[in-house]
């Protein structure tokens, strides 16, 4: 926690579908951000955490986003999924917390990952209910991550700001600011509000987006 508090992390993740997935891409993004000082890093998939770890010697948020045919939650949703993140050099493993329907038991795969991966668990949630939760089961770590991504906070306005004020406000363990963050004025915000630290994606790590922004921008 000290290494992270109140400094940017930076999520390096490209799904199949885009242009930079694959082919040591996110190692190398992984390892600009750190050169611009990011104090950690959050990835999807065992191979590029294991990348990632070989050149970056920062603290890896590891997820494995997986879908299960039946169910919705999608994040590091089994403790086998966890177990290969885990073994890939991830140091904090996030996990989708939220009311949503899931192939195993929320408290079984904390107590698996604290207990017999012996890492720390970062709760992906979107509401402050599902918070509280999170704490209850005994997470180290609660992110707004999921807040306008689960089918009951879609309409939620994006940082979700009113989120993060509330988790700071009624949950004693550490807040993670994550989601839809696209500016310094919006990180800083966080902070400010009593985030531990922020994590910020898609406005430093996916070039298609950040170049959609700028034609939008002109037009």
């Amino acid at each position: 926690m000290d290494k992270l508090k109140g400094g940017l992390v930076v999520s390096c993740q490209a799904l199949e579908h885009e242009p930079l997935h694959g082919n040591g891409h996110m190692a190398a993004m992984a390892y600009a951000a750190a050169q611009g000082g990011a104090v950690g890093i959050r990835a999807n998939g065992p191979t590029d955490i294991a990348e990632i770890k070989e050149k970056v010697d920062l603290p890896i948020i590891g997820i494995w986003k997986k879908h299960y045919d039946g169910f919705d939650a999608f994040i590091t949703p089994t403790k086998e999924d966890a177990r290969i993140v885990a073994e890939a050099g991830a140091d904090i493993i996030a996990i989708e917390a939220t009311d949503q329907s899931r192939p195993e038991k929320l408290d079984e795969l904390v107590t698996y990952i604290q207990d017999v991966l012996g890492k720390k668990v970062m709760a992906d949630i979107s509401t402050l209910s599902e918070g509280k939760n999170a704490q209850a089961l005994g997470c180290d770590y609660i992110g707004t991550t999921l807040s306008g991504y689960t089918p009951y906070t879609k309409d939620r306005a994006q940082p979700d700001f009113s989120l993060l004020e509330e988790l700071v406000q009624e949950v004693s363990i550490p807040i993670v600011a994550e989601g839809s963050i696209s500016t310094t004025e919006q990180a800083k915000k966080a902070l400010e509000i009593g985030a531990a630290f922020v994590v910020v994606g898609g406005a430093i790590t996916r070039p298609q987006l950040i170049t959609k922004s700028f034609v939008d921008g002109l037009k």
